[in-house]
C-alpha cells in the first residue's frame, strides 16, 4: 500500500488570549496605531449589539441574532474587502455590513420586521441578510462565476456558520468553485454551536477547513478571536482570488458568547463554566491589551470611546424609531421583479382600505 495523497491544515494566530504576540506580525500590523480604527469598530459593534438585545427585550424589535464574541471576524473581513467586491452574509453579519458602509439603523429595521432594512443603498452590490441555513453559498458561487465570466478583478466573499458546513449547499458551492476556479472566498465561522447542537454532534471532521480538500480548493484555519490573524488569513485569500488564484475556505475559530438568538436559552445545553472559559479568549480584550502594551491606546481613550459609541448607537436607534412604519402593501414587495397580474388588484384593494382606515381615524 502506498499513500495516494496527503494534506495538512495550517492555523494562524498572532495574538494569544492574554494579548502577547505568538508570532512575527504581518506588515500591516507593524504600526499598532494602524489597528486602532479596527479596535474602535469592534467596540462600536459590541455597543450596538448590547443595545439591540435590550431593544428586543423591551419589544422594540423582533428576534435578534447577537454578534457577541464575533467582532474580530467582522472587523477583519470588513477591512480587506474592496468596495466593488460582493459580500453574501448569513444573518449574523451586521458588523461586516457596517464596515461596508451600511448604516446600522438598517440592521434594526431588518430585525424589527421591516424589509427596507434589507436594502443597502450604501453598498448596493452586497446581498441581504440570509436566514435559511447555507442557501447563500450557491448564490455566492454564481456571483463569483459572473465575475470570472466578465473578467472582473473582483471577489465574492460568503459567510456561514459551522452548522451550514453540514449542508449540501456548502459542498455544492465548493465543488463548483473548485471546478471553475472561481474568485470566491468562503469564511466559515466556527463558533462551536449550530443553534443548540455542539460541533462534535453535527460533524466528525477534525476541522471545518479540511472539508474543502475534497473540492480541491485551498483551506486554512485562523484564530477568529485574533483580529490580526483574521485580516491576514482572509486578506491573503481575497487577494489570491482577485488575481486569478482561485477559491479558498477559511475557518475562523471563535465562540458564540451569547444565546443563538434572543429566542434561544443557551443555558439549556451548555454550562456557565464553559462560557466563562471562552470569555477569557474574547477578541476585544485581547486586542486592547496588545494596543496598551504597545503604547497605542490608553485608558483615557477607552473612556472617550465608550462615550462616543454610546452616542452613535443612540443616533442609530433614533433613526430606526423615527422611520415611519411601512404600509401593509409591503407584503407584496421584494418577492417578484414584476408583480404578477393576479396580485395587482389585491394591492389596489389593500391600499384603498388602508387609506380609508387612516381617514376614518383622522376624522
Amino acid at each position: 500500500m502506498t499513500v495516494a495523497a496527503s494534506f495538512e491544515i495550517r492555523f494562524t494566530r498572532y495574538l494569544l488570549p492574554d494579548g502577547r504576540e505568538a508570532a512575527d506580525l504581518p506588515s500591516f500590523a507593524s504600526d499598532p496605531r494602524a489597528l486602532v480604527p479596527d479596535y474602535r469598530a469592534m467596540v462600536f459593534m459590541r455597543a450596538l449589539d448590547a443595545k439591540a438585545v435590550a431593544m428586543q427585550r423591551t419589544g422594540q424589535i423582533g428576534t435578534y441574532a447577537s454578534t457577541l464574541g464575533k467582532e474580530a471576524i467582522d472587523a477583519g473581513i470588513g477591512r480587506v474587502l474592496h468596495k466593488e467586491d460582493v459580500l453574501l452574509p448569513s444573518y449574523r453579519e451586521s458588523g461586516v455590513l457596517m464596515l461596508r458602509g451600511v448604516s446600522p439603523h438598517r440592521t434594526l429595521l431588518y430585525w424589527g420586521g421591516d424589509e427596507r432594512g434589507n436594502v443597502f443603498p450604501e453598498s448596493p452590490r452586497d446581498f441581504p441578510f440570509n436566514v435559511p441555513i447555507g442557501t447563500q453559498l450557491p448564490h455566492a458561487a454564481g456571483v463569483a462565476y459572473a465575475m470570472k465570466l466578465r473578467k472582473e478583478p473582483r471577489v465574492a466573499l460568503v459567510m456561514c456558520g459551522d452548522g451550514a458546513t453540514s449542508k449540501g449547499d456548502f459542498y455544492e458551492a465548493m465543488n463548483a468553485a473548485g471546478v471553475w476556479q472561481l474568485p470566491l472566498v468562503i469564511v466559515a465561522v466556527n463558533n462551536h454551536y449550530a443553534i443548540s447542537v455542539p460541533r462534535h454532534m453535527q460533524t466528525k471532521a477534525q476541522t471545518i477547513a479540511q472539508k474543502a480538500i475534497a473540492a480541491g480548493i485551498d483551506c486554512e484555519q485562523v484564530d477568529g478571536n485574533d483580529l490580526i490573524a483574521v485580516r491576514d488569513g482572509v486578506g491573503r485569500a481575497v487577494e489570491k482570488a482577485r488575481t486569478g488564484g482561485g477559491p479558498t475556505l477559511v475557518e475562523a475559530l471563535t465562540y458564540r458568547l451569547s444565546d443563538h438568538t434572543t429566542a434561544d436559552d443557551a443555558t439549556r445545553y451548555r454550562s456557565a463554566e464553559e462560557v466563562a472559559q471562552h470569555w477569557k479568549e474574547e477578541p476585544i480584550l485581547r486586542l486592547r491589551t496588545w494596543l496598551h502594551a504597545k503604547g497605542a491606546w490608553a485608558q483615557e481613550q477607552e473612556q472617550a470611546l465608550a462615550k462616543d459609541a454610546a452616542v452613535h448607537v443612540q443616533k442609530m436607534v433614533q433613526a430606526y424609531l423615527e422611520t415611519p412604519p411601512p404600509g401593509p402593501e409591503q407584503m407584496f414587495e421584494h418577492l417578484y421583479a414584476s408583480l404578477p397580474k393576479q396580485y395587482i388588484g389585491q394591492v389596489t384593494q389593500l391600499t384603498e382600505e388602508a387609506e380609508s382606515h387612516v381617514e376614518h381615524h383622522a376624522g
